[in-house]
This record gives C-alpha cells, structure tokens and sequence, in this order.
C-alpha cells in the first residue's frame, strides 16, 4: 500500500485504541454510527450516553477535549443546516424565546444535530488513532472492493501533491507581485487552474507508466498483513455493542 502517511487529524500515540487493528476500528464505529441512526429522536437521553461512550474512548485513546472539539467544527453546515429546520418546517407551532416556531422542525433539528455530532464525534476519533495508511489497510482487510480502495489510496495521495504544487504556484505570484484583490485578478487565477490541472495530468500520466513499469497490472501489492484476534474484535466490539443496548432501551422504555 506504499509509504506511511500521516495527517492533519492523527495524533500519534500508544494507546489501547491506536494499537487496535484498523478494520476492527471501521467496523466499531460503523456499527456505532448504524446504532446512533435508529435511535429513535425522543429517546434524548440515550444520546446523552452516546456521548459518554465516545468520551470513554477518548480518554482511553488520550485524546485531548480541546484537540477533538476543534475537529468537530467539520460539522457547521450540518448546524446550520438543523437551526434553520425550525423555522422552514411546516407543521404545529409553538414558542421559544418569544419566537415562533415549527415543533416538528425543533424534533428535526434536534435529530440532525445529535446525529450528525455523534457520528462526526466517532469518524475523529478514528481518524485521531488510525493513520491513512492503516485505514486503506483496514478497507482491503474488510474486503471492500480493491478498486475503491486503490481509488482512495490514490485520492489521498494526489490531493496532497495538487496542494503542494497550489502553494508553490501561490508563491511564484507572490513573489511576482500579484495579489488577488477583485474581479480584474481572476483571469490571472483561471490561468492558474488551468496550468495546475495541465500539470496534474501529466504528472498522473507520469506516475501510471512508472507503476507499469514496475509491474503493475490493476492490483496494488499487500506488503503488511493486518490481522486481529479474538481479544482484540472484543474490545472493538464494546462501543457498538454498548451503543446497541442503550438504542434498545431507548425503543423500549
């Protein structure tokens, strides 16, 4: 799967989390994620204890409070998204603050909202104690399709190579004098797309002829093979099976 490569949202550690095999991790937080969405959104406590579960995790992993609510503000248009519901959704009305509003929209914006931070919540945290690298491992280890997974690997790697070269270009105006000030200076920045598009493609070229020259023919080599024991699947297992009974308390009680 090539070189390690690490980014923005890791945080690297030696911690109970961080040494789980990667594809345990995916499979805890997609089952946690699938639990949190059939919660039903009257149960209001039972996010409550969502959120006690994911700062169990935290603390195991030592992820700083502060390192993971910087991560969570990914999640503003979803915010945005939920206090607008109140006010759009039609339906039974009722006041807050001395504002009107829908109560359907108040039970969907609470929904979105909750949701959508606990499972934004559980995604950092696998982020925050898995590497890019293990986590395209973990995909191939789950069997998603090879070709999804070599497509990620490459996303990956190519989004940081554009951006180098998006700086480097940004550098050459600069030192030009060019500074984008107002609609004039946009001609200046469409050539500019247009050239690192240019140099984007050939470079892609350049890499697919090396790697078919060294022998690639559609499958990308598994140099390490991640695999996981009993005791390891069991403590991945705890968040979502913990999860799967609050959720079922919330249907029941």
């Amino acid at each position: 799967m090539g070189a390690g490569h690490a980014h923005k949202l890791y945080r690297h550690g030696h911690s109970p989390v961080h040494r789980l095999p990667p594809h345990c991790k995916l499979a805890a937080v997609f089952g946690f994620v699938l639990v949190v969405v059939s919660t039903p959104r009257e149960a209001m406590w039972a996010f409550g204890l969502y959120a006690a579960l994911l700062a169990a995790v935290a603390a195991v992993a030592r992820i700083p409070p502060l390192f993971l609510l910087k991560r969570l503000v990914i999640e503003v248009p979803f915010v945005a998204f939920a206090l607008l519901m109140p006010f759009v959704v039609p339906g039974e009305q009722t006041t807050v603050l001395g504002v009107s509003v829908s109560v359907p929209g108040l039970w969907g914006a609470w929904n979105v909202l909750a949701k959508a931070t606990l499972g934004v919540a559980a995604s950092v945290l696998l982020a925050s104690t898995t590497e890019l690298r293990a986590v395209l491992l973990g995909l191939q280890r789950l069997k998603l399709p090879p070709l999804l997974v070599q497509i990620a690997s490459f996303m990956i790697r190519y989004g940081d190579v554009i951006t180098d070269e998006m700086r480097r270009m940004s550098i050459a105006r600069r030192s030009r004098g060019f500074e984008a000030r107002g609609v004039r200076q946009w001609g200046v920045l469409a050539t500019s797309m247009g050239a690192l598009f240019i140099r984007s493609y050939e470079r892609g070229e350049r890499v697919h002829l090396a790697m078919v020259s060294r022998g690639y023919a559609g499958t990308m080599p598994v140099i390490d093979e991640v695999t996981a024991d009993r005791t390891q699947w069991a403590y991945a297992a705890a968040l979502p099976v913990l999860a799967l009974a609050v959720c079922l308390l919330g249907w029941t009680l």
